[in-house]
């Protein structure tokens, strides 16, 4: 018999080689590497190798070259996941063939979702949950607390990848959903569950089966402390869509945000509130983050913000102290902390206040992060106000971003920011002299600016 080939894998990053050393070159950890035998016949080695799983669905995998202009441009087939907000982030549903990765912290509501999810699909598609982490009576538990429709939907408590893979065979599902994919295990793979080894492998499995069947893969994925996905990297080149569950355990929303999408834009936000029947979706985020408080107080501020297809309109607050540290603190929530510093800066050169001797703290209300720089001018100006205590008009609503010259830059959709803001009855607006619209809609004063002493002098 030929004897069994086997490789060494880094269980930090998931780097290869093959032999063993005490250091791995790609992360410079030490006593990271574990052999991994290599079986002609182990599931998924046809999917890892070549990049196999890299062909969108099922039906999208082709045998022969063609030329581009013949390709067939019939929109992918969709299905919906019952919730719109999930369907959105999504790029319009799910694709039949497609893996999906969902994480988030411990608590976030993935199982929750996933679990509405399936309970509602099963009751017009073939649906297969399989739960590594809980045993079938905490799911029906679960299930029965929101209410859920159990009938039609198969269960199944397993956490080997072979006896899965057989069951998928017999039952032929149309979504399976993995809790969780940290969990599952291959046989021929020596390291213990939760490895980069058995995550890797066990992932290229399932992948393979559902470009091979046709099937929606859904899987759950633990974070790190950071927030990012635990797991060696190389998941994200197999799965067609990574997704992310963030929210607070001390509030009660939820937003899902693309952080991969094959078939879809990755900007894309989905808003959730978590109420006792699970998790509800927020068809209109803008009227949820803006309840503010009846009192006028300084350094509050709307902006509007882009998110994928829509504006957002959500609360800024700042707050800023004297400093008794010779250091003083930068703490932003919500927002870059190192923009923070930058705007800072620019405040001081082009603006002509000084916040060196100042604790600046900085929040965005609802827990939602700002990940474009249209909330540059609203950060600023709302520093500008808790630092002269001298509270912002309730009927006003900013956006723009800042150079490091003091420029104040135009932002994309402006116009629609601006309507969007005009709906929930704000009256004035501060924007970039680019986004100035030709008319202004009707009870909405717009003050275009091109330089952020403009902007301090319209306020």
């Amino acid at each position: 018999m030929a004897k069994a080939k086997s490789a060494f894998v880094c269980t930090e990053c998931g780097a290869d080689y093959s032999k063993w050393q005490g250091q791995c070159s790609n992360c410079r950890e030490w006593n990271t590497l574990s052999e991994v035998r290599l079986g002609g016949a182990r599931p998924g080695a046809a999917a890892t190798s070549g990049g196999g799983s890299r062909g969108g669905y099922a039906g999208a995998l082709s045998r022969e070259v063609v030329d581009l202009s013949g390709v067939d441009l019939t929109e992918v087939p969709r299905f919906s996941t019952t919730f719109e907000e999930f369907d959105r982030v999504l790029g319009g549903g799910l694709v039949p063939g497609s893996a999906v990765l969902l994480g988030g912290h411990p608590g976030a509501g993935k199982s929750t979702l996933l679990l509405q999810t399936a309970c509602r699909l099963a009751q017009s598609k073939r649906v297969l949950y399989v739960t590594g982490e809980e045993s079938l009576s905490q799911v029906a538990m679960r299930a029965h607390r929101l209410q859920l429709p159990t009938q039609g939907l198969k269960m199944l408590a397993e956490t080997s990848i072979e006896t899965l893979l057989a069951v998928s065979e017999r039952e032929r599902p149309e979504v399976l959903i993995i809790d969780s994919i940290q969990t599952m295990h291959l046989e021929d793979i020596g390291s213990a569950p939760g490895g980069v080894a058995q995550v890797r492998e066990s992932a290229a499995a399932l992948t393979r089966f559902a470009k091979q069947s046709n099937t929606v893969l859904m899987l759950v994925g633990h974070v790190t402390k950071d927030g990012s996905l635990a797991g060696p990297k190389v998941l994200e080149h197999m799965i067609d869509a990574s997704l992310l569950l963030e929210g607070d355990s001390d509030s009660r929303f939820r937003t899902l945000r693309g952080q991969k999408n094959r078939f879809g834009a990755i900007n894309e936000l989905g808003v959730f509130a978590m109420v006792e029947l699970g998790l509800k979706e927020v068809k209109n985020p803008s009227a949820i983050f803006l309840s503010r408080s009846e009192e006028l107080a300084s350094g509050s501020l709307v902006m509007v913000v882009w998110e994928g297809t829509r504006p957002i309109l959500v609360e800024v607050q700042a707050l800023l102290d004297e400093s008794a540290l010779g250091n003083p603190r930068r703490v932003a929530v919500g927002i870059d902390h190192n923009r923070l510093a930058m705007l800072l800066a620019v405040l001081h050169k082009h603006g002509g206040l000084f916040t060196g001797d100042q604790d600046v703290f900085l929040n965005v209300v609802g827990g939602v992060k700002v990940l474009e720089t249209s909330a540059d001018l609203a950060v600023l100006l709302a520093v500008v106000s808790s630092l002269q205590n001298r509270p912002l008009p309730r009927e006003l609503v900013v956006f723009g971003e800042v150079g490091l010259s003091g420029e104040i830059r135009p932002v994309p959709s402006g116009q629609e920011r601006i309507v969007e803001a005009a709906k929930h009855g704000f009256t004035r607006a501060i924007v970039p002299r680019g986004n100035a619209p030709k008319k202004a809609p009707a009870g909405m004063q717009v003050v275009a600016v091109d330089k952020l002493s403009e902007a301090l002098e319209a306020l």
